[in-house]
């Protein structure tokens, strides 16, 4: 059964990361697709933050081909599989379906969200490099930008069907990933790399409403607030001595 999830986590990887390939060209939900169309909604970041996918996909695919090659009996690297199997899997025809129904991919991404974080719980806190590198450091960085992306898209879709004003879903977005994000810190101390795609995806938020305050105060807030608990976590702590 390892070996049939190591080649599933493969094979699904693969597809997620080949998904551009056969998708329509996806720059964003379509504006037109709304009952109230926004061409730069304010809790979307700026484009080039999306450049992380590139980070994300390659780390991704060299963990599961690793994984396969080497890890396919290891305990530690088999326990994460199933969910990213359907994180992975669902991550496959996100790019068609957020095409043409948004409101379905907003659903779709949080699964897919979810899933990853189960991924990121279900990984032990190993002492070898590999292990923390290869395994635990791709998850968190999918994990925590896809944590930033389904609050993102949610904030995209309610603004465009006028839920309530623009400002009002972005706070209570940016207030929604903070809370998702602060839960996955405390409860399952994930690897660096998850505070660090949200930090990413606050700096793209930031840049893309730079000269308004509003929205640009919060997300250094929450963004300070994760690299801080992020450090405490992480970084090594002088051991007390005795007089």
């Amino acid at each position: 059964m390892a070996r049939l999830k190591a080649i599933l986590v493969f094979i699904t990887t693969l597809a997620f990361v080949a998904s551009p390939l056969w998708s329509p060209s996806f720059k964003g939900y379509d504006p037109s697709q709304f009952p109230n169309p926004s061409e730069t909604p304010a809790i979307q970041p700026a484009g080039w933050a999306f450049s992380i996918w590139s980070v994300i996909y390659l780390w991704l695919v060299i963990s599961a081909a690793y994984g396969l090659w080497r890890k396919t009996d290891d305990s530690a690297w088999d326990a994460p599989r199933w969910p990213l199997i359907i994180s992975t899997g669902l991550g496959i025809s996100w790019l068609t379906v957020a095409t043409y129904m948004p409101w379905l991919a907003t659903v779709q991404i949080w699964l897919m969200c979810g899933a990853a974080i189960w991924a990121v719980a279900a990984c032990p806190k190993p002492r070898d490099p590999v292990t923390r590198w290869g395994l635990r450091a791709p998850a968190g960085l999918y994990a925590g930008w896809l944590t930033a992306a389904s609050g993102v898209g949610t904030g995209v879709v309610l603004i465009g069907y006028n839920v309530a004003s623009e400002l009002t879903i972005t706070l209570l977005m940016l207030g929604l990933i903070a809370a998702v994000a602060f839960t996955v810190l405390v409860r399952f101390s994930p690897p660096v790399t998850y505070p660090l795609a949200l930090v990413w995806a606050l700096f793209g938020i930031i840049m893309a409403n730079w000269g308004n305050g509003v929205i640009m105060l919060p997300c250094f807030i929450v963004a300070v607030a994760l690299a801080a608990l992020a450090a405490y976590q992480h970084l090594p702590r002088p051991k007390a001595t005795r007089a």
